[in-house]
């Protein structure tokens, strides 16, 4: 018999019944399970009748429906448990600390909890499917047996929990099948263990029963009869009643077909969010006898006493050094509250720090930290490494040494010493686009879930992989660095630091002069990768190229295939002594800016990946936030109501890689630097300032070669008018398409060149430009 997790699932609870015992069908099913031999006959019985299920024909009449109840009593009488939960507001605790090692160690933490600790409820480390948790079964193992299994907790819970209920566990969150009596005690489990765990971060989660036909086919009433809601009653009132429309409608579809999109498994899901939204807002569910979540986890501080190195809490203990034993303490004798000293031990495991952990054991904490289950970044980015063919370690190799010797990056400073130029690095927000709208029309299964929850977090996974892989390779720390690691010895590192890679979620930290490329690959291969799982991420629409992009490129061929889902990005260029903090607050403003207009270009059927970037080279730049910078700094009103924007972005990623093209060219042709900042300042003297200066610049320029590059990689590329048949340009400036029936005097311009001068002390020159000689550098006509 061939069978699905999700048969198998349904069979499972089926069998166990609505009892908080096990009877002996459940057994027989664990053992053979457990075994991987033949099901019983009986278990084989309601595993034929759960794909049956999976198989049922939409009821597309009333009448259908009634039969369905008497046809399939089992499966209308039934009860089946689905819980969902997860941690919240994970930047208030991942960022509320400074530090890099903290912030690490936060992000490990949850990472550990939701890959491996919740997975271990339903014994994971016996599935193939977890990798994760085989490669830590003891810890699984101890996980039930010294903390689930107990007394005060949920003794009888992981009797009635299997591997197959799961129906995914990534991106922060889990959503699983249980038996109908178990429901509260799960959700009671995942959020006491977040909590336990973590002591102050944010957590919920909660359930409900189903009839199984509801799996199927949505939420239905508990007796079916003439005055039932069905398809009939959706059609006949689709005009009429503004809240079926609200519930069913979707854009250019039918009452026939929204209703059948609707009524999915996807109802059921959308039940369980509702309930979580309630519940994570501390408020009470209805016919749930469950403790409050009203009051979170606090810790009581005072004015006099001492605080913890976040200033949150009130501190605990004194990670001192002492001068007799080296191995005790940590560097700058750091005091920290119990929560903050979990954080930096997680953080010190978590990328292999081999110094003395005796700090904490001194402390007298009696914390299982379960070293063996927290996997680092770096290790997969390493067996990534191993499995595929790659250039990574070819500069350590001509230097005769190992892979094993390149060790992780410690700090900020270490990111922004592989940068050039060096102390600048660059932090990278990225999260899918179309999610949910995806969701809500092509996933109507639990099996459709549990395959597009793993297809996400493999393609976004190896797409950070890759792009890391193509665009870096390990560095030599300078003899100051090298001196802080107390090394004698040459320290190689991996120039980047992940900080969390969580379903569609990808967070890094990198060199400067490395992020863009990074980032537009990471978009272009998370879209690949998933056009090569299959046809079912690719979208039947196509846009037009040169109505979407603004960079044109003669010769440039486009794909015909285009991934209805695609990854935005936000990136912050600026100095490694920025607050990590702020650095991230400001990066989330450039994401959301980089997937508005993502949704904007949907309007010309465009679903490919965004990027919005800002090189900040002060603090003290942005006052208040992003997009009032760019609305009052740059920004400015020419004649009439022309609207003049000193910036572009955010980009496409093929605008993107245009800009790094023109960049390039400028780099090569070693314009001179003080010409560019000189053309930045006029353009915010008008439009037709710009003009006048930029030609007076170009035409000043001896070199033709220079000329003709300009011309091509940035007048023709960029600077084309939007009337085909007008044979000049508007450099440096660029028009919207905003519409048909405007005039001359409401266009918005917008121009590339001050972005290009941000960009310039970060852009290589090309190879075979390197070692170009000084006299063949472009001079100016006298």
């Amino acid at each position: 018999m061939n069978m699905n997790s999700v048969s198998i699932a349904i069979a499972w609870c089926l069998a166990w019944g609505d009892e908080r015992e096990p009877n002996d069908l459940t057994n027989q099913m664990r053992e053979a399970l457990n075994k991987g031999e033949e099901l019983p006959e009986k278990v084989k019985a309601l595993v034929k009748q759960s794909q049956e299920l999976q198989n049922l024909k939409f009821p597309d009449t009333l009448e259908k429906l009634k039969e369905l109840p008497e046809k399939y009593p089992q499966l209308w009488n039934s009860q089946i448990g689905l819980v969902y939960g997860g941690a919240t507001k994970i930047k208030q605790y991942v960022f509320e600390a400074a530090k890099l090692s903290d912030i690490r160690g936060a992000s490990a933490l949850l990472d550990r909890i939701n890959l491996i600790d919740l997975p271990a409820f339903f014994g994971c480390e016996n599935h193939e499917d977890y990798p994760q948790c085989q490669r830590a079964k003891d810890y699984c193992e101890q996980v039930r047996k010294d903390w689930l299994d107990k007394s005060g907790n949920f003794p009888e819970l992981s009797q009635a929990l299997i591997p197959e209920l799961i129906i995914y566990s990534t991106g922060g969150n889990i959503l699983a099948f249980c038996p109908a009596a178990f429901i509260d005690d799960l959700a009671n489990a995942i959020e006491k263990r977040y909590t336990e765990e973590t002591l102050t971060a944010n957590s919920c989660a909660v359930g409900d029963t189903f009839k199984p036909l509801e799996i199927i086919f949505g939420r239905l009433p508990n007796k079916i009869n003439a005055e039932t809601f069905w398809i009939e009653k959706c059609r006949d009132n689709w005009h009429s009643n503004s809240l079926i429309t609200a519930y069913f409608e979707q854009p250019n579809t039918s009452p026939e077909k929204a209703f059948r999109e609707r009524k999915t498994f996807n109802e059921l899901a959308g039940k369980l969010a509702s309930l979580f939204n309630q519940r994570r807002n501390g408020n009470s569910l209805q016919d749930k006898n469950r403790p409050l979540r009203c009051y979170p986890p606090m810790f009581e501080t005072h004015p006099y006493l001492k605080r913890d190195e976040g200033d949150r809490r009130s501190a605990v203990m004194q990670a001192k050094t002492s001068p007799d034993d080296s191995s005790q303490g940590l560097p700058g004798d750091p005091w920290f509250s119990e929560a903050s000293a979990r954080k930096q031990l997680v953080g010190q495991i978590a990328k292999r720090d081999n110094s003395s952990k005796k700090w904490y054991k001194q402390a007298g904490f009696d914390w299982q930290v379960g070293e063996a289950a927290i996997e680092t970044w770096v290790n997969k980015f390493e067996n990534f490494l191993y499995n595929t063919p790659h250039k990574y370690y070819g500069k350590i190799r001509s230097e005769n040494l190992h892979p094993s010797q390149v060790k992780e990056a410690i700090s900020v400073r270490e990111i922004g010493d592989a940068s050039n130029p060096k102390g600048f690095v660059a932090y990278i927000y990225a999260d899918g686009n179309n999610m949910g709208g995806y969701i809500q029309k092509k996933i109507q299964n639990p099996e459709d879930y549990k395959r597009f929850s793993r297809d996400i977090f493999d393609a976004t996974e190896k797409s950070v992989y890759v792009a890391l892989t193509e665009h870096l390779e390990p560095h030599k720390l300078n003899s100051n660095l090298q001196a802080e690691r107390k090394s004698t010895k040459e320290v190689w590192i991996h120039p980047f630091e992940i900080l969390t890679i969580g379903g569609d979620d990808v967070m890094l930290i990198v060199p400067a002069d490395k992020a863009l490329a990074i980032a537009k690959t990471i978009g272009e291969e998370f879209e690949k990768m998933l056009l090569n799982k299959g046809n079912r991420y690719e979208t039947e629409k196509s846009y037009n190229p040169e109505v979407v992009h603004r960079y044109h490129k003669q010769g440039k061929r486009f794909d015909s295939k285009q991934s209805v889902l695609s990854i935005s990005t936000g990136v912050l260029i600026t100095a490694e002594d920025t607050p990590i903090y702020y650095a991230e607050k400001l990066t989330s403003q450039l994401l959301k800016s980089a997937k508005k207009r993502g949704k904007d270009l949907k309007k010309d059927d465009y679903y490919g990946g965004t990027v919005d970037f800002l090189v900040m080279k002060s603090v003290t730049m942005i006052s208040s936030n992003i997009s009032e910078f760019r609305s009052n700094g740059l920004t400015k009103f020419g004649t009439g109501k022309q609207k003049l924007k000193l910036y572009a972005a955010p980009y496409t990623l093929h605008e993107l890689g245009g800009l790094l093209e023109t960049a390039k060219a400028l780099k090569d042709a070693e314009f001179p630097r003080s010409q560019l900042y000189q053309i930045r300042s006029l353009i915010e003297r008008g439009k037709h300032t710009a003009i006048l200066n930029y030609r007076y610049f170009k035409i000043r320029l001896s070199d033709k070669k220079a000329q003709e590059l300009l011309k091509q990689q940035f007048e023709d590329a960029w600077c084309r008018p939007k009337d085909p048949a007008n044979n000049g340009n508007l450099a440096p400036w660029m028009s919207l398409k905003e519409g048909k029936e405007e005039t001359e005097e409401k266009v918005t311009y917008e121009t590339i060149w001050r972005e290009l001068v941000d960009l310039y002390p970060f852009i290589e020159k090309s190879q075979d430009q390197s070692n170009s000689a000084t006299s063949q550098q472009p001079t100016f006509k006298v």
